[in-house]
């Protein structure tokens, strides 16, 4: 059976609106300067990249203008950059007299020490020497003691060319290379070694040459980019994003390296396009949060100019081609792994969980993974004990997989189903003192919950995380559908947790939402009742489907709680399916920083 007003999952949707402003992107001269203003705890920063702006500093042709906009840009833009790292071509011809123009220009950056990186192309020196080809009037402008003026500058190779920084953006340190044209067998020796001697940090390789693409944006290494790819980036698990210019048009792959992981290989270049590009910028904006990288193209002169811009200037303010404007999904965390694994802490004992009012701890640490469950113990010394109860079959076990904020390092894995009704789950003993409370003073009950890939298969849809065997009925409420459960914390069809119950104050239920979970991954659930109002928790943050009615406790029909079983009208429907992990009752409420996460 079910009743419309507990079990209809509404889903709400959003206009986001588009456009530069949405976007955050505004003129220049719009904001306050940034320099002193970079926060590297962040875990929202942005990677600034210019490719070739050759043409706008071409002998006695050309116009500095807007690249002179985009450093001011870097520098005053809210955007919370932490570096930029420009792709080379910085000149048409490498003469001393483009580097000197082009080199007031970064005097701009110089100013505020912002930390940035240069690198030489084919253009601006000769074009068929290496590294090793002495000096340059480009060595003389952008060389190791020019690049010393970046708070982000760590080294040089011997010969000048090639160059390492470290910069830190979302609470760690982020390791770039800046390599020359034609790095020799030298110069890329000498890249391995920098990465050997920083082995946690992950690495953005930058360079004038490495991949080009078709039409399509499909990228492929070029035939250098094979060589550079075969003696420093395959073997190197912590290069995970390379950036060149040189060709274009723009575009980007990616590849799977010697450790198995994927490595993003990007190219942008605009020089073709009017005023020599105009000066375009990449913002390259990690979330590491989000664990994603949003990837937009735009031209800071022209926001800065517009609207007053002309027609074809029009169509160079911001690039939103898939090439241009696009996102790379990372799970930073895993994809770092290999090399700079996040430690696990350490598990928290069962006595350090028990705070003043702890009424039922249970947790799952005391049996071999794959053990088949037989009872439970409230580690509360309240005595709530667990027994095992089956519904047509379906295994309960103990498992290794646990949340890295969960204060023991185990879980239950529950196989239950409907249709046929069927699992293993877990019933407080009749002389649980839990089955008598009515928790007038409040309450606060949390658990640490993993839904399976195949949850929405239609056969999970209202499984009980901790529910009452009792109804409302047996409390005495006759309001909604009195055969329900008296209590319930239950996954909607859509995955979504949902708080149900009788309260003592109301005849009818009262419902809190969370949003829908995403499958395979730990969260954490917390309900917490200050005596007047109840309010969920996912993951610590207040869900939004909290109601503003007064609910007072809990109605209490006398009857025992079943953790991993739902039970309607005192007939168990179904078992649980997925993980739960450490599971705590506490009668009153508890503040966030006390939840089992560890805040």
């Amino acid at each position: 059976m079910m009743n419309a007003n507990r079990r209809t999952f509404l889903l709400g949707t959003g206009v986001l609106g588009a456009g530069l402003a949405s976007s955050g992107l505004v003129g220049a001269s719009g904001t306050a300067s940034q320099a002193g203003r970079i926060d590297p705890e962040n875990p929202r920063f942005t990677v600034a990249v210019m490719p070739d702006t050759q043409y706008l500093f071409d002998a006695d042709r050309g116009d500095s203008t807007p690249l002179d906009a985009s450093l001011r840009y870097v520098l005053k833009t809210d955007e919370n950059i932490v570096f930029l790292a420009h792709l080379g071509d910085l000149t048409e011809h490498g003469q001393p007299g483009e580097l000197a123009q082009i080199g007031r220009s970064f005097e701009a950056l110089d100013r505020h020490r912002f930390p940035y990186s240069v690198l030489a192309g084919n253009h601006d020196i000769d074009s068929s020497t290496d590294d090793q080809r002495g000096p340059t009037p480009f060595l003389s402008t952008f060389g190791p003691k020019r690049a010393a003026l970046s708070p982000a500058y760590r080294g040089s190779s011997k010969d000048g060319y090639n160059s390492y920084h470290i910069f830190r953006g979302g609470g760690r340190e982020w390791l770039l290379l800046a390599l020359d044209w034609r790095p020799s067998a030298s110069g890329i020796a000498w890249a391995n070694s920098v990465i050997n001697q920083h082995p946690d940090l992950p690495v953005i390789l930058t360079i004038h040459e490495m991949v080009y693409a078709e039409a399509d944006g499909q990228a492929q290494l070029s035939e250098f980019g094979q060589r550079v790819w075969r003696d420093l980036v395959a073997d190197n698990d912590q290069i995970f994003l390379t950036l060149n210019g040189h060709f274009w048009p723009p575009g980007r792959t990616v590849l799977r390296n010697k450790a198995g992981n994927d490595v993003h290989l990007h190219i942008t270049n605009y020089q073709d396009r009017y005023y020599g590009g105009s000066a375009m910028i990449r913002l390259y904006r990690f979330d590491l949060a989000r664990g994603v990288i949003d990837v937009h193209t735009v031209s800071p002169w022209l926001l800065a100019k517009a609207p007053d811009l002309n027609e074809l200037e029009r169509q160079e303010i911001e690039r939103t081609g898939d090439v241009d404007y696009f996102s790379v999904p990372i799970d930073f965390e895993q994809r770092f792994a290999g090399f700079a694994p996040v430690p696990v802490p350490a598990p928290r004992p069962a006595r350090d969980m028990l705070l003043p009012g702890t009424i039922a701890y249970w947790r799952f640490d005391n049996a071999a993974a794959g053990t088949e469950v037989e009872s439970v113990r409230d580690l509360s010394g309240q005595s709530n004990d667990l027994k095992l109860m089956t519904l047509g079959g379906g295994s309960l076990t103990y498992s290794t997989d646990f949340d890295r904020r969960q204060p023991s390092h185990a879980s239950l894995q529950f196989t239950g189903s409907k249709n046929p009704p069927r699992g293993s789950y877990l019933q407080t003993v009749d002389s649980a003192p839990l089955n008598r409370m009515d928790f007038a003073s409040g309450y606060t009950i949390e658990a640490f919950v993993k839904l399976p890939p195949d949850f929405k298969d239609g056969n999970h849809a209202w499984c009980s995380v901790f529910s009452r065997l009792g109804t409302g009925a047996d409390a005495g409420k006759t309001g909604d559908d009195p055969s329900e459960p008296a209590v319930t914390l239950s996954l909607s069809d859509g995955a979504g947790f949902q708080w149900a119950t009788f309260p003592l104050n109301t005849n009818g239920i009262s419902t809190n939402w969370s949003h829908e979970l995403q499958l395979d991954k730990w969260w954490h659930v917390a309900v917490v009742n200050d005596g007047t109002h109840t309010t969920m928790y996912v993951d610590g943050c207040p869900v939004v489907r909290n109601p503003r009615t007064a609910a007072t406790g809990l109605a209490n029909p006398g009857t025992s709680w079943l953790l991993g079983g739902y039970a309607y009208n005192r007939t168990v429907e179904q078992g649980f399916h997925g993980w739960l992990g450490d599971v705590r009752v506490v009668a009153r409420p508890l503040p966030v920083t006390d939840f089992m996460l560890g805040y």
